[in-house]
């Protein structure tokens, strides 16, 4: 009868997950305006997916956002969280504060403030322009990814490493381990766990981004930041493409299940 006790979160689960993406998947059988009746296509819509360079383009687009929004702020994450909790930094709540803080602005907010730092009159040197070149536009965005993530990212490994026992640590030195050896051997094996929490996090951050390419790009130049999030809005809503829109939908659903379910398997094995 333990079932009885899940039931509530599964109708709820099942309300507001499950039957939304059913519906989803009924309507990327058919082709569909949004307003007058549909025609059935079967998977013609899922083929165009595939067949389409512009949406294989965007698919690409995602997987380099990866990069910028997983990879780099784990890599970044994992130095800067060592090297607060090995200093022992006096006042680190309010340093986790400041770090973590991006978090907790809208992304729209943020996208706003970045286009005036790319902005071609006004905006940093360096940076001046990037979202109008078709070469710098997409590692431009990567860039704001990677900035608002890191926070997130070392807040998490900083907590998964104040786990860890000083003992571990003593008996490294005493084996004539130095800081590098240490993090190698100690800190990083025993983190693995909230690695694969910041990975997934991340990754699926990456993947459906929408408001900040909205905000500063729209998908241009050309179509050099185009991403599936972006796609299905402008087919469901400018192109009137619902089914079109709601394939591209799914297929990026499920891509994040397989990439999120590839990260935590690896953490699972890792940590047992």
């Amino acid at each position: 009868m333990g079932w009885l006790y899940v039931l509530p979160a599964l109708l709820v689960y099942a309300a507001f997950l499950l039957v939304p993406l059913g519906r989803a998947v009924q309507i990327s059988l058919y082709d569909w305006d949004g307003l007058t009746l549909g025609t059935w296509v079967g998977l013609e819509n899922y083929a165009d997916v595939l067949a389409d360079a512009e949406l294989r383009g965007a698919f690409g687009h995602a997987l380099v956002l990866m990069l910028f929004f997983a990879v780099i702020p784990v890599v970044v994450g994992l130095g800067l969280a060592s090297i607060l909790n090995r200093a022992k930094v006096a006042g680190l709540g309010f340093f986790r504060t400041v770090i973590f803080l991006p978090q907790v602005v809208a992304m729209v907010v943020i996208a706003v403030a970045w286009r005036r730092i790319y902005d071609p009159a006004n905006g940093l040197p360096p940076l001046r322009g990037w979202l109008g070149d078709y070469g710098l536009a997409l590692p431009a965005i990567g860039i704001i990814g990677t900035w608002f993530e890191i926070g997130l990212v070392t807040v998490l490994l900083l907590a998964g490493m104040g786990r860890i026992p000083g003992e571990l640590y003593e008996a490294a030195r005493l084996d004539g381990a130095g800081p590098i050896r240490e993090f190698f051997a100690v800190t990083l094996p025993s983190v693995r766990g909230e690695i694969a929490v910041a990975l997934t996090l991340t990754v699926i951050a990456a993947l459906k981004t929408f408001d900040l390419i909205y905000m500063t790009t729209q998908g241009g130049p050309g179509t050099t930041t185009l991403v599936p999030s972006y796609a299905v809005y402008d087919r469901a809503f400018q192109t009137g493409q619902v089914g079109s829109a709601a394939a591209i939908g799914v297929t990026l659903t499920a891509l994040i299940f397989v990439i999120t379910f590839v990260v935590n398997q690896i953490g699972d094995r890792e940590t047992t």
